[in-house]
C-alpha cells in the first residue's frame, strides 16, 4: 500500500462524539480517529481485506476495532439499556460487503448513527460504493478532508393491533406489505394524515425511501429518486387496477396502511426482514425517523456516475454501429 501521512495518537478519554474537528468535510484529519471495520465472515474476501485495512489505518495512528462475524451478530438491542456497540462508539464505520451489510449495520446502530464508508464485495452496491481497489484512495481523500457527508432519511415502521404497538423496527430501504400464501390478491387501504387515499388490490405494496428506490422498488418498476430527498415512494406489486401507479409523496405526512382481510401468509417486511405476520385489521404506520443514515462520498464518485456504472446506462450506445446492417430486399 502507498505511503500516507501518519496521524499522532490522542488520549481516548478526551474523545468527543461531536463530528466537527474529528471528521469534517473540507478539513484534513489531524487527530486519531476511532474506526470500526465491519463485515460478514461468510464472504471470503472480507477477512483478508479487513486485515489489510486494519494494518493501514493503525500505521496511520488510528484506533481500529474489527468485527468480522456472522450476519446474525449484527442485531440491535431489545430495548433494554445495553452498552453501545463498536459502530456507535466510532467516528467512522467502514463496512465491507454489499448493500445488505450496510442495511444491517444501519439497523444495528439504531438511533445513534455513525458515518459509513461502504466497500462493495457484492454485486451492484449502490450504498457500498467503493470497490476494494478504490478504498485506499478513498481513505486518502477522507484524511485530506476531500469528502462529503451525505445524510439519508430513515423510517420507523410500527404495527398496531387494537391500540397496542406489537412490533416496530427502524429501516433504511423499504417496508413491504406482502400478500403471501395462498397467494391470492388482497386489499391494502392507504390513509394519509387519517384520510383514505386509495385501496390497492394486488400482490402487495412497497413503501420505499429514496435510498431504497434502487432496490426492491426499482425491481418492481418504481422510479429512481435522488437519495437526499425526503420522500416515500408507494409502488404497488402487480396491481389489479391499471390506474394504480407509483406515487411519490413527502416524508412529513402520516401514513397508515390497513389490511382488512389478509391471507394466512400475509406479512410486513422491513429491509428484507420479516417484522410480523399480519392479522385482519392490523394497522401499519410508516413515518420519518429522527436519526439520519450518513454515507461518506468522495470525488471519485458522483450520484449519476454511480447510476451509470451500476445500471450500465448508455452501454448500448457504445456498442451501436453508426451504420445499420438492415438491407432492403
Amino acid at each position: 500500500m502507498a505511503d500516507h501521512a501518519k496521524i499522532p495518537s490522542k488520549n481516548t478519554d478526551l474523545r468527543s462524539k461531536e463530528m466537527a474537528g474529528r471528521l469534517s468535510p473540507g478539513k484534513p484529519v489531524t487527530e486519531s480517529l476511532q474506526i470500526a471495520l465491519i463485515g460478514p465472515e461468510e464472504v471470503l474476501e472480507t477477512k483478508p481485506l479487513a486485515n489489510d485495512l486494519q494494518k493501514l489505518l493503525k500505521d496511520l495512528g488510528h484506533d481500529v476495532k474489527m468485527m468480522v462475524a456472522d450476519r446474525t451478530a449484527w442485531e440491535p438491542d431489545d430495548g433494554e439499556k445495553k452498552p453501545s456497540n463498536v459502530a456507535q462508539d466510532a467516528d467512522l464505520v467502514i463496512v465491507l460487503g454489499g448493500d445488505g451489510s450496510i442495511l444491517r449495520t444501519a439497523r444495528w446502530m439504531g438511533y445513534q448513527q455513525t458515518p459509513v464508508l461502504g466497500v462493495n464485495l457484492g454485486r451492484l452496491g449502490f450504498l457500498a460504493d467503493f470497490s476494494p481497489n478504490e478504498v485506499e484512495a478513498a481513505i486518502n481523500e477522507l484524511i485530506a478532508g476531500r469528502f462529503r457527508l451525505v445524510e439519508h432519511m430513515m423510517f420507523e415502521t410500527r404495527v398496531l393491533r387494537g391500540n397496542n404497538t406489537i412490533a416496530s423496527d427502524l429501516g433504511l430501504n423499504e417496508t413491504s406489505i406482502l400478500a403471501g400464501p395462498p397467494f391470492s390478491l388482497f386489499e391494502i387501504e392507504l390513509y394519509v394524515d387519517g384520510e383514505l387515499a386509495t385501496v390497492y388490490r394486488g400482490d402487495g405494496l412497497i413503501i420505499s425511501t429514496p435510498v431504497g428506490s434502487t432496490a426492491y422498488n426499482m425491481s418492481a418498476g418504481g422510479p429512481i429518486v435522488r437519495k437526499s430527498i425526503e420522500a416515500f415512494i408507494f409502488t404497488p406489486l402487480n396491481p389489479h387496477t391499471l390506474t394504480h401507479r407509483t406515487v411519490v409523496d413527502t416524508a412529513s405526512r402520516d401514513y397508515t396502511l390497513v389490511v382488512p382481510s389478509p391471507n394466512k401468509g400475509s406479512s410486513c417486511v422491513v429491509d428484507g426482514r420479516l417484522l410480523l405476520a399480519l392479522q385482519a385489521g392490523d394497522k401499519i404506520r410508516v413515518s420519518l425517523a429522527a436519526p439520519k443514515f450518513c454515507l461518506i462520498e468522495t470525488n471519485q464518485h458522483s450520484y449519476y456516475s454511480t447510476l451509470r456504472d451500476k445500471l450500465t446506462w448508455g452501454s448500448g450506445l457504445r456498442n451501436t454501429s453508426p451504420r445499420s446492417n438492415c438491407r432492403k430486399s
